[in-house]
């Protein structure tokens, strides 16, 4: 009886503590990766305190085989705000697990956590479920879609209570 008690009370104590792990999708396409996302929504994160509209990050292939990063949003003043990095593939990763880099030398992880068939959708996360970003082709998203990546999020332990969404606006 007493180790059921302590089940239910680390049960209590820690709500994610039974979530599946992070797990990246088991194989992207870069090539078709590649292109311009909008945010449809994500967890708060310093880098983004500012912006409050739209957010996109638009990926191109670099010489060297890493990928050019670019994403720009627009704070309340409607100021656009553009920041430029590198994303390099992590090796057995089915290239759904990248090391993003802005400001040398740091770098923080890329993970492709949920993906449409036909890449109208992307869910990527770390895998300390701290940041999580739903991107589309498109400015908008079908409920029916941000429904299913929210879901993936959740079975593996995010937190969505802050998530935030995204407007965007003609720019």
């Amino acid at each position: 009886m007493r180790c059921i008690r302590y089940v239910c009370w680390l049960m209590l104590l820690a709500p994610g503590a039974f979530a599946d792990p992070v797990q990246s999708v088991p194989l992207l396409e870069v090539d078709r990766y590649l292109g311009t996302w909008y945010e449809i929504g994500h967890l708060p994160m310093f880098f983004q305190r500012n912006c409050v509209s739209d957010t996109t990050a638009q990926y191109s292939k670099n010489a060297d085989g890493t990928i050019a990063v670019t994403n720009t949003c627009r704070h309340e003043d409607r100021q656009l705000d553009t920041a430029h990095g590198t994303a390099s593939v992590m090796p057995n990763s089915g290239n759904a697990r990248l090391k993003v880099q802005f400001f040398w030398p740091f770098n923080g992880d890329y993970w492709v956590i949920g993906l449409a068939p036909d890449y109208h959708w992307a869910l990527v996360g770390s895998p300390n479920n701290k940041y999580l970003w739903l991107l589309s082709r498109s400015p908008t998203l079908a409920q029916t879609d941000v429904d299913t990546a929210l879901q993936i999020a959740r079975r593996q332990g995010y937190d969505l209570d802050k998530f935030i969404y995204t407007p965007h606006s003609d720019r």
